[in-house]
């Protein structure tokens, strides 16, 4: 199969983002009374958008939806002054990134982080490798991944089929979106999730290490 795109999760897939992330959401859960929690807990908070972030950091299912609402404002706050802190690419991304380019594959990242935080860390990070930069737009009617509206329109926009593009991811989220939008699944086992759950959610191939991609490819 000669794939023509490569759709990228950003947290836990290009970057290992997740102290910056534990660090912010600590912050505002000590300021509204909640205990800060273990950093290796987050691997199992994120994934599913800030929100749900939140809830599952304040470990209280049925807590006050204002008091969510203003500890989410908070943790993006705080976000907002330390993602930069210790975010770093994993090793072999940016060579992945080179690779993938050489091949004229098309590029594109689809997180459930909010949009603006994801386009501005791209930049940071990769400014010049990817065609598309979606993160979580809910307020503009897309809804967050497993759906899997993101990436058929990334796949629409960049003028491929589904079926030619790969997605790489390492949480089950990912894999449930690429399985719905008609991609091909790849898990990613340097991230935040272990490989029963990726695999159980539809993986069709895992990989230990970025370039291992450019190994199936050629």
């Amino acid at each position: 199969m000669e794939y023509k795109a490569v759709v990228f999760d950003l947290d836990g897939t290009l970057l290992d983002s997740i102290e910056d992330l534990a660090n912010s959401t600590n912050l505002a859960l000590e300021k509204y009374g909640f205990p800060s929690q273990d950093v290796e807990k987050y691997k199992y908070f994120v994934g599913d958008g800030m929100y749900n972030l939140v809830v599952r950091a304040m470990l209280q299912k049925k807590a006050n939806k204002k008091l969510i609402k203003e500890c989410l404002a908070c943790v993006i706050e705080e976000y907002g002054k330390h993602w930069a802190d210790n975010t770093k690419p994993y090793q072999g991304i940016p060579e992945l990134l080179i690779a993938l380019k050489e091949k004229d594959l098309k590029l594109a990242v689809l997180s459930n982080k909010p949009d603006e935080f994801t386009k501005i860390i791209i930049n940071k990070f990769f400014p010049s490798y990817f065609e598309l930069v979606f993160g979580e737009r809910e307020s503009k009617g897309i809804p967050k991944k497993p759906d899997p509206q993101g990436a058929i329109e990334i796949a629409q926009t960049l003028k491929v089929s589904p079926q030619d593009c790969l997605y790489l991811g390492d949480t089950s989220t990912d894999m449930k979106t690429a399985v719905s939008a008609g991609m091909y699944p790849v898990g990613v086992l340097w991230g935040f999730r272990e490989a029963e759950e990726i695999l159980t959610n539809g993986a069709k191939l895992l990989i230990k290490r970025p370039l291992e991609l450019m190994e199936i490819l050629n």
